[in-house]
């Protein structure tokens, strides 16, 4: 009896072993393809595990970080590596190199901002000063014939093209004294504005090779700019002119620098024969929330809006209304072309600045009713707490950065309507004390 229990404990085992899965060995046989994989069946199709999908759930891309550099010369090298790989001749990126050096003043230009804002007659006071419109008549007088031509060609206002000339380099006297590839190269490595810094030293790499700029020839502005009308080397590749037909498009040339600006406003979408603006008065019961919008003339107009001089505006042309100075000072219309002066300098009292230069040295008279020049700007803490204070109330400035720009000043003129003052937008030291100081 119990070699019987034996024996039937032992068969269990031998038969429960039996059903175990013994591993078995497959003989290589012909290759299969598998998408663009080609396997044999000895082999194991590994599928990768599914991918779940939250549902509402955003996966934000991390933006990549910008690289920094322990000194000055790990830059050039990097820079140089990029520069070659991306197909520049490595004899002339690494003769630019060796030429630039490290220059703190152009980082701490950039850096640095002024502690008080200046008021639009500043600008305009500077722009029209009587040096300036003088040389200007007797410069204009001397290209009078070429920037005629421009003119028909382009259509952009010769007096325009010349008060930009004399904005930005006092008509050629004055073009800068930086050494452009150590301006550009300090403003790479310091690393603000890395991207533009770069791409700017890569186009006058270009324009060295192709002989539009010389190696003797390399000083500017801090910024980058170039020549006669202040071109970046970027732009200069793209709206570059041969305006004395030499074969080549030198932007410390007075032809090419002219013709070149006046190219670079037309492409920017210049209006032919219509002013960059027109200064109109407004009725005693004007409804100031329209400043800052755009309107067809005709819409002004029913608004009790005319012009100071009787100039002739067509009705369906659109116009922004600004008031530089507030409800005390001018009150302008401005066209399409006061935006396009902008290209040059994205700055309102710029463009006014140019506008009003060309009215003075073709001779017209400048804005009629006169500044509140009694008015004080806030300083760049109070245009911070201004900013800050804004925002907090649901006026977003979209940023605290203590400079009054355009967005500051909307903001604003929408806190001035709903807190009892007329919404003009103007910034001052009486307008905006209850929010600018602490």
């Amino acid at each position: 009896m119990m070699l019987k229990k034996q024996y039937l404990a032992l068969f269990t085992v031998l038969f429960l072993a039996s059903c175990v899965s013994q591993p078995t060995v497959k003989q290589p046989s012909k290759p299969v393809r598998h998408g663009n994989v080609q396997i044999t069946e000895s082999q194991t199709i590994i599928k990768p595990a599914p991918v779940i999908v939250q549902p509402n759930k955003v996966v934000k891309p991390q933006p990549t970080p910008k690289p920094s550099y322990s000194t000055f010369a790990d830059w050039k090298s990097d820079f140089s590596t990029r520069a070659i790989a991306s197909g520049y001749n490595s004899y002339d990126v690494q003769r630019l190199l060796d030429s630039a050096y490290l220059n703190q003043q152009v980082i701490s230009l950039d850096s640095g901002q002024p502690e008080f804002s200046k008021m639009p007659w500043d600008y305009a006071d500077s722009a029209v000063s009587t040096g300036r419109v003088n040389t200007g008549k007797n410069k204009f007088a001397e290209q009078r014939s070429y920037l005629s031509g421009l003119e028909s060609q382009y259509g952009v206002n010769a007096e325009i093209v010349a008060a930009i000339w004399g904005m930005e380099s006092s008509y050629g006297a004055v073009t800068g004294n930086s050494h452009l590839p150590s301006a550009l190269a300090s403003l790479a490595y310091e690393g603000r504005r890395q991207a533009f810094a770069e791409s700017q030293l890569l186009s006058l790499m270009t324009l060295l090779q192709r002989g539009d700029v010389s190696w003797s020839q390399l000083e500017g502005s801090w910024a980058g700019g170039m020549g006669q009308t202040q071109f970046i080397p970027a732009t200069w590749l793209k709206e570059g002119v041969d305006g004395d037909g030499n074969g080549h498009k030198n932007p410390w040339s007075t032809a090419d620098a002219l013709a070149s600006t006046a190219n670079y406003l037309s492409n920017a979408g210049w209006v032919r024969g219509l002013a960059p603006f027109y200064e109109v008065t407004l009725p005693s019961s004007f409804d100031y929330s329209t400043v800052s919008t755009k309107q067809s003339f005709s819409q002004w107009r029913s608004m009790g809006v005319s012009s100071v001089n009787g100039n002739y505006l067509d009705s369906g042309t659109i116009f922004e209304l600004w008031l530089p100075a507030g409800k005390e000072g001018p009150a302008l219309l401005l066209s399409k072309n006061f935006d396009v002066i902008k290209v040059y300098n994205n700055s309102s009292n710029y463009a006014l600045g140019v506008s009003l230069l060309g009215k003075a040295i073709a001779g017209q008279g400048g804005l009629q009713k006169s500044w509140p020049r009694y008015e004080r700007p806030l300083s760049t803490s109070q245009a911070r707490n201004l900013q800050n204070r804004l925002t907090n109330a649901g006026y977003d400035t979209k940023g605290a950065d203590g400079i009054v720009g355009t967005n500051t000043r909307k903001a604003f003129q929408r806190w001035q309507g709903d807190n009892g003052q007329t919404p003009d937008g103007f910034i001052t030291q009486r307008s905006a004390s209850s929010l600018a100081s602490w």
